[in-house]
């Protein structure tokens, strides 16, 4: 048999010289066949490293293969790793299986690993979206029966069950943590895109903690970034005005780093700083990183908890269900501001 190409089941089928019906019943355990040979046709498969088209059997049948899909934004981002380990240790106690994709943010990548799992018919769809996407096309995926969960941030244009965390209380607690050490000023780098649902609830959070303390919103305490080295430099901008922000809350673990990575740069200890999400490390930079802490890894958990209640026949209207936060004070976040 040429080496170049895959084995079929024709080929394990004309090496134990029976029909490719036969075959096909060993594997999918579809009727009786005799010891002897369903103990042949395994060892030929063994032997030839053939491996089933389950995607085309379950097209075929009208069953969903043992799958699970998850598409990510970054499969670098630690967050979104810790993500998927809380879904696969969950499904795969159901013997399910864990796919995942990256979309790099992109929509029409998103969509495109979207259609790819659909092809597979696949048992569950779990989609963290990307920022300025339309899910209205997966209403008929969802009505069908298909479980279909977002994480992170919601669908758009579709009611489907999502699990987030408690963004903006979480923003609210770090600026307010600040301003209880006595800051005024207090600058605030965010993610992008503005769309991004994230983004747009830390942004209220914080916010509403000026709000709350008396403190008018200053526009030029608010900066852009989406990379470690954007939010550097967004920071070294926010401590170049006059006067300059005592106090820095950075939205996400990225723009955190940066902002570490710049403060750290520059031997500002004069600085608090307050990040959304928790870093590697964190608790052995001196002072430590004060950080709001989200739970990846039960977002995650609660995500295919609920994929696996819908596949069990739960049948109820979406939901959303919100993780709690933690603020983890360690030094930064209590730094009080210089006095005059």
């Amino acid at each position: 048999m040429p080496s170049h190409r895959r084995p079929t089941l024709t080929d394990v089928a004309q090496r134990v010289g029976v029909s490719a019906k036969t075959v096909s019943r060993v594997l999918n355990g579809d009727g009786p066949v005799a010891d002897e040979t369903r103990a042949k046709i395994m060892a030929v498969v063994e032997e030839l490293g053939f491996q089933p088209n389950l995607m085309a059997r379950n097209m075929r049948i009208g069953s969903r293969d043992s799958t699970v899909g998850l598409v990510v934004p970054d499969m670098g981002n630690p967050f979104f790793g810790t993500v998927a380990s809380g879904i696969e240790e969950a499904v795969g106690n159901r013997g399910l299986t864990l796919l995942i994709g990256s979309s790099g943010e992109s929509v029409e990548r998103e969509n495109t690993l979207v259609t790819t799992f659909l092809a597979r018919r696949i048992s569950a769809l779990m989609i963290v979206p990307a920022a300025g996407g339309d899910h209205r096309h997966l209403r008929r995926e969802r009505e069908s029966g298909l479980p279909l969960v977002f994480l992170d941030r919601p669908a758009a244009g579709l009611a489907a069950d999502c699990v987030v965390s408690a963004n903006r209380q979480g923003a609210k607690e770090g600026t307010a943590h600040l301003i209880a050490h006595g800051h005024r000023r207090i600058g605030f780098v965010r993610d992008l895109p503005a769309s991004l649902f994230t983004r747009q609830e830390r942004f209220r959070g914080y916010r509403d903690a000026l709000a709350e303390a008396g403190i008018p919103y200053d526009r030029t305490l608010a900066a852009d970034a989406h990379d470690p080295a954007a939010a550097a430099t967004a920071v070294r901008r926010l401590l170049a005005l006059d006067p300059p922000p005592t106090a820095v809350f950075t939205g996400n673990n990225f723009a955190t780093l940066g902002a570490v990575q710049a403060l750290t740069a520059d031997a500002r200890q004069d600085v608090a700083l307050v990040g959304f999400d928790d870093l590697p490390l964190a608790d052995v930079l001196r002072p430590g990183l004060t950080v709001v802490t989200q739970d990846p890894r039960a977002i995650g958990t609660a995500a295919a908890e609920l994929a696996l209640r819908r596949l069990d026949g739960d049948r109820r209207g979406a939901t959303r269900q919100t993780v709690p936060v933690r603020l983890v004070p360690r030094g930064t976040g209590e730094l009080r501001p210089p006095t005059a």
